[in-house]
């Protein structure tokens, strides 16, 4: 398309010269190369991987000649002089959206934006920051995702963790935090950095987490934001934002959520039908229980104690699932089982906890796709995903699971995800490319100054 606007803006400026002059024009190689370039840059927009592309047009900046060069058309001595000033190094400089030094908040961008203009419009585009949004309800598998394209289609990807219990540091088999090995080398942040015996809220997530990422895009990255908790998504990219209005409560009317947004986000739902996915969540608990999360709350309580009873108000990592239920237990049972109770009723009472943790894990899972629900119902874009048949496939409810379980995640849920987080980063350089394409055309041809 790009090279189709190219020609015909060609054909627009030049219209005053005979046909043979115009094809000769056009045929020129400063013109046929700079035509070249575009059709290759838009291909490879279309089927590299993003972080390939700055580097390759690079390389491609010596197809464009060094030195003045003149044409001399056919029915008039007039002689366009061609000052090629700008090369595909200048325009690669374009494409890096992300402000190389910038450390501003969304609101001082956008007042920067609003006052400067005089800017063209190339500069205000580049001063957007770009988000891509991996959400979903527990269990999911978000983090998979976030690291399956960190790894392989945008490996300068960071991902900034949006868990409200999985900032905190400790309990990491219980909070189910991705391990290092799972991690890939993907850098990952506000996943296990705070204290836990205190309150992080989202508030705290609005002002924290827009300083790391705005270190991560002077980096000239991609930051992911990763995570269930959609308070914490919401307090971040809400523009208008109440920290004492819960716009997820029932009673709150639809249009108390903001469809505002401080970033242009690319959000990717990561859903699953709930009758599957709470029988996969079921498994999960089983499965983080053989790991070690008996033993690992055990070392917790004689650490750090009970909570003086049951009403009292919990905070921080004592509001994970599993701390409370496995309180009772411990509480009834004794540390290390030396409480007086047949081996019976201490049996039955760990699997009253273990099953208490699977009902709540489940009514998270439901309470979190409600959530969603209602951000996508008050107009905020969310892609969903459906990766229903890639966790049939891996609980083994298909004839054929094992390798076919990981074909179905590949081709029903990273690869649409990719392109569309692809097609989202595309949409600031395509007006740019078309935008800088007339200008190379003139300024090359004329030598204006523009």
């Amino acid at each position: 398309m790009f090279p189709v606007c190219f020609m015909c803006l060609a054909r627009k400026q030049y219209q005053k010269y005979s046909q043979s002059s115009l094809q000769q024009l056009l045929l020129h190689p400063l013109i046929f190369r700079t035509t070249l370039v575009l059709i290759i840059s838009y291909s490879l927009f279309l089927f590299c991987p993003y972080h390939y592309i700055l580097l390759l047009m690079n390389r491609l900046s010596s197809l464009l000649p060094k030195k003045t060069t003149n044409i001399k058309t056919s029915t008039s001595s007039t002689t366009i002089n061609h000052r090629p000033r700008h090369s595909l190094s200048q325009l690669s400089s374009i494409f890096s959206f992300f402000s190389l030094k910038s450390t501003s908040s969304p609101e001082t961008d956008m007042t920067a934006m609003n006052s400067n203009n005089s800017s063209s419009s190339i500069h205000r585009r580049q001063k957007l920051k770009k988000l891509v949004v991996v959400m979903g309800a527990t269990g999911s598998g978000k983090s998979k995702l976030s690291v399956d394209l960190g790894t392989r289609f945008f490996p300068n990807s960071e991902i900034v963790n949006s868990d409200k219990i999985q900032v905190y540091r400790g309990l990491d088999i219980a909070t189910n935090k991705i391990s290092m090995h799972d991690r890939k080398g993907v850098p990952h942040h506000f996943l296990g950095e705070f204290d836990p015996e205190t309150e992080f809220t989202p508030s705290d997530f609005r002002e924290l987490a827009p300083k790391t990422i705005a270190q991560i895009t002077s980096r000239r990255n991609l930051p992911l934001i990763v995570g269930g908790s959609n308070s914490f998504i919401y307090s971040l990219l809400a523009k208008r934002f109440n920290s004492e209005t819960d716009v997820f409560d029932e009673s709150s009317a639809i249009n108390s959520v903001s469809s505002e947004l401080r970033y242009s986000c690319c959000f990717l739902w990561v859903d699953v039908s709930l009758p599957i996915l709470n029988e996969y969540l079921d498994k999960r608990v089983d499965e983080m229980l053989d790991s070690g999360m008996y033993e690992e709350l055990e070392e917790y309580f004689a650490r750090e104690g009970f909570a003086e009873s049951e009403s009292a108000s919990r905070t921080g990592l004592r509001k994970a699932i599993g701390v409370p239920e496995f309180e009772r237990y411990f509480k009834k049972v004794g540390l290390g089982g030396g409480a007086d109770g047949s081996e019976a009723e201490k049996r039955l009472s760990y699997e009253e906890a273990v099953k208490a943790i699977k009902e709540n894990t489940c009514t998270l899972a439901k309470r979190q796709q409600e959530k969603i629900q209602r951000l996508k119902d008050a107009g905020w874009d969310l892609q969903k995903i459906d990766a229903t048949e890639a966790f049939r496939a891996a609980m083994g409810m298909t004839s054929d699971s094992g390798k076919r379980a990981s074909d179905i995640w590949e081709k029903m849920v990273v690869e649409p995800s990719a392109k569309i987080v692809k097609r989202f980063l595309m949409e600031i350089w395509r007006p740019i490319l078309a935008e800088y394409s007339g200008r190379l055309l003139t300024k090359s041809v004329l030598g204006s100054d523009g």
